[in-house]
């Protein structure tokens, strides 16, 4: 019945939102409209669960970790730098308060509102990933409140740095309505750069402090953020705010972090790894032995279990290996809390608070060419090397004996992109990796 009703919406939203999805990608995202003040929604999910978990009614602890955001981070019109981050020198670089102004805010005002011009539509005007078009998307928008970022040049488990973030909103996500903006000046890149990491943490503060807050029984009079305290009991009140205020910083940590633990790519010989897939595709054509050599290479690892390449992507790269796996957005919400991908009935409470129904997530097809964190070779290298966070793409060899190395990451570069298959060649003409296969 309820994978019924679903299908229903599916159906009416399609047809009456596919106008508006044309509007969306014709102008990069970008919608303008007359605002009014708003406030951070707060992590409505996340707050269920652990208060299913606790079995206690999570009201009071919503409402105590909103007011104390509200006095770290102030709202979508009016934000702030916490306190506790401004009077500490090696905070400075992470976001500035001109940056999150000219980011931040209605987008009619002046020198204002460029997040919720450019971003809103998709993200949602806090960030949250459930803005008005977020349903009709496939992939969803970008929840920035678990703190996951997919195309960065850290490892797993690894903020990635303010370029990272740059380059994305810079450049956009091909295959993706996340597309380039060319209005967008650097200082606009920047400003929106700095807003992502403010959204991201304040998203993962709150959902400390709710986890926190699962810890206390508000039956009893115990409370996570009580101001009242300041005059009947200010030690109380310190304790509380120390709590909070260390996950603040802990959450900055992790971003100025962040540079330090980039991995450099190795230099390519560009004889043998080309800078495009055009000349690589003309240097296997002409039977250049170095390149051949290569793609030969990055087959065997591409098919081995060395690498694993082809349980997900498929041993011709078509993207129809494993294709019953799931995101960390939707792991997120679902399989750390124990709840069946699908169940769809237990899921209705959590979707009515704001959750996206679940998607299993499409390796990529490599025979369309198409790389949503980028085509070039060294964007592919950090791919292949560093995983992509937050997705059942791990780092190179992660869990085997072997690892790969540089030269073997460079092979399956050469490999992956030999695969592509222009849209004008006719149908059931082999790849040139098929053809190459053959010899």
């Amino acid at each position: 019945m309820i994978k019924r009703i679903w299908k229903e919406q599916e159906l009416v939203i399609a047809s009456l939102g596919a106008a508006l999805l044309g509007i969306t990608l014709l102008v990069g995202c970008e919608r303008v409209e007359r605002s009014t003040a708003v406030e951070f929604e707060p992590n409505w999910v996340y707050a269920y669960q652990i208060g299913q978990r606790s079995e206690q009614a999570m009201d009071q602890a919503v409402l105590e970790t909103q007011a104390a955001l509200t006095e770290l981070f102030g709202t979508p019109d009016e934000p702030k730098i916490p306190a506790v981050l401004a009077s500490e020198e090696e905070f400075a670089d992470l976001m500035t308060m001109e940056h999150l102004m000219a980011a931040s805010g209605p987008p009619e005002e002046q020198g204002r509102g460029l997040f919720r011009k450019h971003c809103a539509v998709c993200h949602g005007v806090t960030g949250n990933g459930r803005g008005p078009t977020a349903a009709l998307l496939n992939p969803y928008p970008r929840d920035f409140r678990l703190g996951k970022f997919k195309f960065k040049s850290t490892p797993i488990g690894v903020k990635p740095t303010k370029e990272d973030i740059a380059d994305t909103i810079r450049h956009g996500i091909p295959g993706t309505t996340m597309v380039k903006i060319p209005e967008l000046s650097d200082e606009d890149i920047a400003a929106l750069t700095d807003y992502v990491i403010y959204l991201s943490m304040r998203g993962e503060v709150e959902r400390s402090l709710l986890f926190e807050a699962g810890e206390l029984v508000f039956a009893e009079g115990e409370s996570l953020y009580n101001p009242a305290l300041k005059e009947t009991d200010p030690e109380a009140f310190e304790e509380q705010w120390e709590i909070i205020q260390d996950y603040v910083l802990d959450t900055a940590e992790s971003w100025i972090e962040a540079p330090e633990e980039v991995v450099d790519i190795p230099q390519r010989d560009p004889a043998v790894v080309p800078e495009t897939t055009e000349q690589l595709l003309a240097k296997i054509r002409a039977g250049d032995e170095a390149v051949l050599a290569s793609v030969a290479r990055g087959r065997e690892l591409f098919l081995s279990e060395k690498a694993s390449c082809a349980k997900c992507h498929g041993k011709e790269g078509r993207g129809d290996g494993q294709t019953n796996d799931y995101d960390d957005w939707a792991k997120e919400w679902t399989k750390k809390f124990g709840l069946d991908y699908e169940d769809e009935f237990n899921q209705v409470p959590l979707i009515a608070r704001g959750a996206l129904p679940v998607r299993k997530i499409q390796p990529r097809n490599f025979e369309e060419g198409v790389f949503r964190g980028g085509s070039a070779p060294e964007e592919l290298y950090q791919r292949i090397a560093l995983g992509i966070e937050g997705t059942p793409m791990p780092a190179a060899a992660a869990g085997s004996q072997a690892t790969l190395t540089p030269e073997d990451v460079w092979d399956l570069v050469n490999y992956i992109r030999s695969l592509y298959q222009p849209k004008s060649d006719q149908e059931g003409t082999d790849t040139q990796a098929e053809a190459l296969a053959r010899t």
